[in-house]
C-alpha cells in the first residue's frame, strides 16, 4: 500500500488543500454514529441545527448534557435513529472514508429495532449500499458499561451467530464497574470470531490499559492514550501487536490532553505502537478524519510522511 495515494496525501496537507484531502482514501475505526454524522444533511433532512462544543469540555457530564440537550429526546425514535445512520454514511463518503467501523449498542435492538437482529442489520446495511457503497462497513457491536452483566448477556443473545458483526466495544466511564466483570462476554465473542475493543486509557491509567488488554484478550483498544506514562506499557501493546485507535480533537475538547502538538500519539507512533486516528464524535467535536489529519499536521505534531504512515496502517486488514 506503500503508493496508496500518499503523494497526493502528502501533498495535500502541505497544501492545507481539505477538500483534496478529503478525496483520498482513509479509514474511521473509532466512530460513534449518533454523533458521527454529518451535521449538514441532519439540518437539511430536519431542520434541526446542531452546534459543535467550541469550548473544552470540563468533565464527561459537561458531554452527556451537551447530547441530551442537541440530540436527546428528539432523535429518539426509530427513524430519526436510522436519520443519523444515514447521516454518518453520508459524512464518511464525504470525507474520502473507504473503511467505516461503527454499530448499535445491545439495548438499542429492542428500542428501535423491535428486538429483530435482521431488521437492525438490514437498516445498517441498506443504507451503506444506497448512500456509500464504496465505503467498507465493519458492523459493530457496542456495550455500555453503565448496565448490569446480566442485563447486557440477555440483550446480546440475538447478536451471537449472526455472523455479520467484525467487532465488539465497551464504553462508557471506565470506572463505572470492574472491568473483569466483562470477561465472559468478551470469552463468548471472541468464541464467535469477533475483533475484541474496549475504550481504556482514555481517562484511566497505563496500567488499566495493560489489564484491559489482558483480561478481555483485546485486539484493539479505543483511545489508550495513557499508555504513554509507561515505558512498560508501550513494550507490552508493542510485543502483543495492541491497535490503538486514537481520537486526537476528542482528547483536547475533553481535557485529557492540553494540546495537540504535545499529542501522546507523537510518542506512540516514534515508539512503534499501532495507532491510527480517528473522529469519535464529530457532532459535538466538529473534526472529520481529514481535519484531524490536518489538524495534527498544522500542530507539527507528526509529519506529513509519518501522517501517512498511520493513513495506511487504518486501511492494513488486521
Amino acid at each position: 500500500m506503500k503508493d496508496f495515494y500518499s503523494d497526493k496525501f502528502i501533498e495535500a496537507l502541505k497544501k492545507h488543500h481539505i477538500d483534496k484531502l478529503k478525496m483520498i482514501p482513509k479509514s474511521d475505526l473509532h466512530n460513534h454514529f449518533v454523533l458521527g454524522g454529518s451535521r449538514e444533511y441532519i439540518q437539511l433532512q430536519t431542520g434541526i441545527e446542531i452546534p459543535f462544543f467550541k469550548g473544552v469540555l470540563s468533565t464527561m457530564q459537561d458531554m452527556h448534557d451537551w447530547n441530551n440537550k442537541y440530540i436527546g429526546e428528539r432523535f429518539n425514535t426509530r427513524e430519526m435513529r436510522k436519520l443519523l445512520i444515514d447521516a454518518t454514511f453520508v459524512q464518511a463518503k464525504e470525507d474520502g472514508i473507504k473503511i467505516l467501523e461503527i454499530g448499535e449498542d445491545v439495548w438499542a435492538l429492542g428500542e428501535f429495532f423491535d428486538n429483530n437482529i435482521e431488521e437492525l442489520i438490514y437498516v445498517f446495511q441498506e443504507a451503506n449500499e444506497r448512500i456509500a457503497p464504496e465505503v467498507e462497513l465493519r458492523l459493530q457491536i457496542g456495550l455500555s458499561r453503565h448496565c448490569s452483566i446480566n442485563y447486557l448477556s440477555r440483550c446480546l443473545e440475538p447478536f451471537w451467530g449472526s455472523g455479520v458483526f467484525y467487532s465488539i466495544d465497551l464504553y462508557g466511564d471506565e470506572f463505572a464497574q470492574p472491568i473483569e466483570n466483562f470477561i465472559p462476554i468478551y470469552k463468548k465473542a471472541k468464541n464467535e470470531g469477533l475483533k475484541l475493543k474496549a475504550h481504556i486509557g482514555e481517562w484511566g491509567t497505563a496500567e488499566d490499559v495493560k489489564k484491559g488488554v489482558e483480561l478481555l484478550e483485546l485486539d484493539e483498544v479505543q483511545h489508550g492514550i495513557t499508555a504513554i506514562n509507561s515505558v512498560e506499557v508501550i513494550r507490552f501493546l508493542i510485543n502483543n501487536h495492541i491497535r490503538l485507535n486514537i481520537t486526537p480533537t476528542s482528547n483536547v475538547k475533553l481535557g485529557r490532553v492540553k494540546e495537540l502538538k504535545t499529542h501522546p500519539i507523537r510518542k506512540l507512533y516514534h515508539s512503534g505502537v499501532d495507532v491510527t486516528i480517528n473522529s469519535d464524535d464529530i457532532l459535538i467535536f466538529d473534526s472529520d478524519i481529514s481535519k484531524e489529519y490536518l489538524k495534527l499536521y498544522d500542530a507539527e505534531a507528526l509529519t506529513a510522511e509519518e501522517l501517512d504512515d498511520i493513513r495506511l496502517n487504518g486501511l492494513r486488514r488486521l
